[in-house]
């Protein structure tokens, strides 16, 4: 973790998946916007470099239990703890969070017009995350696969009928770009997940839950555009030189 500021914030948070905490805490993407420096990200919020540096330096240091260094895992591996574990909690909580949103909306909404934006945001976020999904995993992640085998086997891997695998990373990380501002708006419109004093215990579970998909969404998108497609696209070309 030295020169930290000579790296991208992807790149720290894939050296160390600790410091997201730190980056979260400050509003600070480091997946769809990950290949900023923390000098940029940190002028554009106008905090102190200094004092975010501090806390990435005493985050890495702490004990962490159960922590995970995702950089070193083989990426069939990855592949397969993405989609069994974040795409399935897409999956799982997607309609409990449209459930709980369709219900605040209809009680609360015309005194928080808000909520209206919000349930449309996510539906939305939902439909595409879903379609985003099943593109990885029907073909992006099996031609993962078939890459790390042809590695094992010393064989060269045949070309995707998608060309390289450099496509379809491109349309992904562009889809997690659209999600990512879509959340962004979710996040400014709940005023951070942060329920009004008026607010029911429905309320404030559908706030909560929205608060953890998000944070989810992000660490899903940090493995896939700081960790994941970075290495299938150098696994490529070392299979086709």
């Amino acid at each position: 973790m030295e020169n930290l500021t000579n790296k991208t914030i992807g790149q720290i948070v894939a050296e160390d998946y600790r410091t997201a905490a730190v980056f979260e805490s400050y509003g600070i993407d480091f997946c769809c916007n990950g290949n900023r420096s923390i000098e940029v990200a940190c002028e554009a919020k106008k905090i102190n470099k200094d004092e975010i540096l501090d806390k990435l330096k005493q985050s890495v240091t702490e004990v962490h239990a159960g922590g995970s260094d995702y950089k070193l895992w083989p990426i069939d591996l990855l592949a397969d703890y993405i989609e069994k574990k974040h795409h399935r909690y897409v999956e799982e909580k997607t309609p409990i969070i449209k459930q709980y949103l369709h219900k605040i909306s209809q009680v609360h909404g015309k005194h928080h017009p808000e909520l209206l934006e919000i349930e449309e945001h996510f539906n939305a976020s939902a439909g595409e995350l879903a379609m985003h999904m099943k593109k990885e995993e029907l073909m992006l992640f099996p031609f993962v696969r078939k890459m790390m085998s042809a590695k094992s086997e010393d064989i060269k891997a045949n070309p995707p009928h998608f060309g390289t695998v450099s496509n379809p990373v491109q349309a992904m990380m562009q889809e997690h770009d659209t999600e990512g501002e879509r959340f962004r708006q979710i996040s400014e419109l709940s005023d951070g997940y942060n329920p009004p004093a008026d607010a029911c215990n429905t309320y404030r579970v559908a706030f909560s839950l929205l608060k953890e998909f998000e944070e989810d969404l992000h660490l899903h998108i940090h493995l896939e555009n700081n960790i994941l497609f970075p290495k299938a696209i150098a696994l490529e070309k070392t299979l086709t030189a």
